[in-house]
């Protein structure tokens, strides 16, 4: 059984939708960020880089951090999304989210969403490198059908929660034919519309 500790973030939301669609069985132990529950020594000692989330394998006794490597985790051990030849262009755009759409988006997520008018530089600068994101995955999708070519992988997994955060980067998700396409296929998944509802609290993807 696997254990996700973790929050109702993207980045949380990245594990508990690949749990739904590698039909593992899990449970989720909410880590409330804002109490600082990060900052636990026990939670330390599981990740050292005081973050969410966390997956706890019991059945093999060992734990990891950082979405990204969990995601490879579950991936070779369920053997689903994320296969052996494509390997190397899946983990282009796996790392493309880790190393640059997510920090980018969440930059643009404090300035323009949690913390308006408190900075026009920061503002202006996020919105700006996230309107490009948009428009570089608008261009990977006119040509691919998924990120990292026709079939639906740990990538588009891990790119999907952030681009589901569209109302709140008023960018304009709808301009963007070929990743609205890739947002609604994916949205229709059974196994996404679960996991993003992370804590089982009714939560629904929102729409373009």
């Amino acid at each position: 059984m696997i254990e996700l500790l973790t929050a109702n973030t993207p980045n949380g939301k990245k594990v508990s939708i690949m749990l739904e669609e590698i039909k593992f069985n899990y449970k989720v132990t909410k880590v409330n960020i804002n109490k600082d529950e990060q900052f636990k020594t026990e939670f330390i000692k599981l990740s050292p880089f005081r973050k969410i989330p966390v997956i706890i394998d019991h059945d093999s006794k060992i734990s990891l951090f950082e979405s990204g490597a969990i995601l490879i985790y579950l991936a070779e051990k369920s053997g689903k999304f994320y296969d052996q030849k494509n390997r190397t262009i899946i983990n282009q755009w796996l790392m493309g989210q880790m190393a640059y759409i997510g920090p980018m988006l969440g930059q643009h997520h404090q300035f323009h969403h949690y913390n308006p008018g408190k900075s026009k530089f920061g503002e202006e600068r996020y919105f700006k490198i996230s309107k490009k994101i948009y428009e570089e995955l608008d261009e990977r999708l006119s040509v691919s059908d998924y990120l990292a070519g026709k079939d639906y992988s740990i990538a588009d997994i891990a790119t999907f929660p952030w681009i589901a955060r569209h109302e709140w980067h008023d960018i304009g998700l709808k301009n963007y034919k070929f990743l609205t396409k890739w947002y609604q296929v994916i949205s229709s998944r059974e196994a996404v519309k679960k996991g993003y509802d992370l804590l089982d609290k009714g939560e629904t993807i929102p729409k373009v």
